[in-house]
């Protein structure tokens, strides 16, 4: 009896959750006779409310039936069974639980009771399926990383530079989009805000408060922060060379806000260029200016607008937004 009680000690102790049923596999199957703490604290039933009742009652819409019927085989085969499926708790909430069943036979060989060691393993399932959804997501965007690469390369080069210029624009458009990256990386919904792209260009020559930036939180998915990034690094180039940035006097501007309200959110972003060197119209469409142009509307769907004004380049920019962008 010492043993027993020893035993029953132990596994009321236990954080694992414990029910002990009866053999009787046929009609609704075993009964439970036995259920300790963990399993109250897991499921939120007292002992009292399940004692006589099938395990079933902690089934539900959604508690896949393959699975049962792989653990109805083992269990009429005699074997134990491990395995995982979405259980109901007393509040209606679901979890997943991993159980382990087996069985307690007589001297004779005859099973008499069934053991099931179960575990609420939902936060371990949601981390699991997290990572696999995060190395789709990664394995997509080296892809479109790579293609972008190349596309970049292929138009610096087209760009009739020398080497020494080639290779300063192509090192810089490729280290702006590894910034890009990283911060896409650090969020766990693989997502960059706007603030956070313009910041990552413009903080380093945030010098004697020439820079003004202005607008609420908008968070962008990996397929807009990456031309939205590159946008924002061509034009940060052009102020440093041509722009505002070049003049000790010249000012920077950048509003965003949002527009089109729930069901059809937009982004409107603004660059505004003061007391920079004198603004001309280019001579020829250089990366930059068909990046704007082009590349940014083909793949964000944004309306462009540029205007080479005497006090500085404006650019005003329209994109559509994917539902909770903000």
């Amino acid at each position: 009896m010492a043993d027993l009680r020893l035993l029953r000690a132990a596994v009321e102790a236990t954080g694992e959750a414990i029910l002990i049923t009866s053999p009787d596999l046929s009609g609704s199957g075993p009964r439970i006779e036995y259920a300790n703490p963990a399993f109250t604290r897991m499921t939120g039933y007292e002992a009292h409310e399940v004692v006589g009742r099938t395990p079933r009652l902690l089934q539900g819409p959604r508690t896949d039936r393959a699975v049962l019927d792989r653990m109805r085989a083992a269990l009429e085969a005699g074997e134990r069974f491990q395995g995982e499926a979405l259980n109901y708790r007393k509040d209606g909430s679901a979890y997943v639980v991993e159980w382990l069943i087996t069985p307690v036979r007589e001297e004779d060989g005859r099973i008499s009771h069934w053991v099931s060691a179960q575990r609420d393993v939902t936060e371990r399932r949601a981390y699991e399926d997290r990572q696999v959804m995060m190395v789709r997501e990664l394995h997509h965007r080296v892809k479109n990383t790579l293609a972008t690469v190349q596309a970049v390369f292929n138009a610096t080069a087209r760009s009739g530079l020398s080497l020494t210029e080639f290779t300063r624009a192509f090192s810089g458009r490729i280290a702006s989009l590894a910034r890009t990256h990283a911060l896409i990386t650090e969020d766990l919904a693989q997502a960059a805000s706007f603030d956070g792209l313009l910041r990552a260009e413009l903080d380093p020559y945030d010098t004697r408060g020439r820079l003004v930036f202005e607008g609420p939180r908008v968070v962008l998915p990996s397929e807009l922060a990456v031309p939205v990034g590159m946008a924002l690094h061509e034009l940060t180039t052009n102020a440093l060379r041509h722009g505002a940035l070049a003049d000790p006097d010249g000012r920077l501007h950048v509003t965003w806000r949002l527009e089109g309200g729930p069901a059809k959110p937009g982004l409107r972003w603004d660059w505004h260029e003061h007391d920079g060197p004198p603004v001309g119209h280019p001579t020829r469409e250089g990366f930059g200016h068909r990046l704007l142009n082009k590349v940014l509307a083909a793949q964000t769907g944004a309306e462009v607008e540029v205007d080479f004004a005497s006090d500085g380049l404006r650019v005003s920019v329209r994109m559509p937004l994917p539902p909770g962008a903000v």
